[in-house]
């Protein structure tokens, strides 16, 4: 049976019975997806693949209590972003730029070079100057209350609607909303600090 066919309920459903090729299945669908959100939740590459390693072993103890009519993805995302919520409120980390720091180790100055941006026809001045204000932008994210920031993050960089957000989060819909106005504000006055 070729699994990559299957909705993800159906590829849950089976890893429920113990089948483990679908187990793997799941962790090809949402590996990156899923290392992406802690990684720009934690700016740092180990602590974000033990994270999300960690994400997908508590996911599949508990896939007795997946309910497929809701979205398998959102499921997942809830248990990583908890997770992860839960590693920076005992650890209270500190977060780099994406564009590094001056202290940036090799493995950070590593993780720096993997984001690229494609040929888009900018001049060299222009490619510097949107690269500096992508890096600004990130630092400002990464400085915002982990739950202003995770809102932030799944509603803009990860694409989710508000109602997916508040899922993920759980939370009401109106604190999503008002977690992603208030962090929009904060990252504006950060923002403007910059531009000062």
């Amino acid at each position: 049976m070729d699994l990559s066919t299957l909705e993800d309920r159906e590829v849950a459903a089976l890893a429920c019975k113990g089948r483990e090729s679908a187990f793997r299945e799941l962790i090809a669908r949402y590996e990156r997806p899923v290392f992406s959100l802690v990684y720009r939740m934690v700016r740092d590459r180990t602590l974000a693949e033990d994270l999300a390693q960690e994400a997908f072993i508590k996911a599949f103890h508990a896939l007795g209590s997946y309910k497929p009519e809701y979205k398998f993805s959102s499921w997942l995302f809830k248990i990583a972003n908890n997770l992860t919520i839960d590693h920076l409120r005992k650890k209270k980390l500190d977060t780099i730029s994406i564009d590094g720091s001056p202290h940036a180790s090799g493995e950070e100055e590593t993780a720096r070079t993997r984001f690229t941006l494609p040929d888009t026809g900018e001049t060299p001045d222009e490619y510097t100057e949107n690269r500096e204000l992508g890096g600004q932008i990130e630092d400002a994210i990464s400085r915002l209350r982990p739950e202003y920031r995770t809102a932030i993050l799944l509603r803009h960089v990860e694409g989710h609607s508000y109602d997916e957000v508040a899922d993920i989060m759980e939370l009401p819909l109106g604190t999503v909303k008002t977690y992603i106005h208030r962090g929009r504000s904060e990252l504006k006055e950060l923002l403007s600090e910059v531009a000062a």
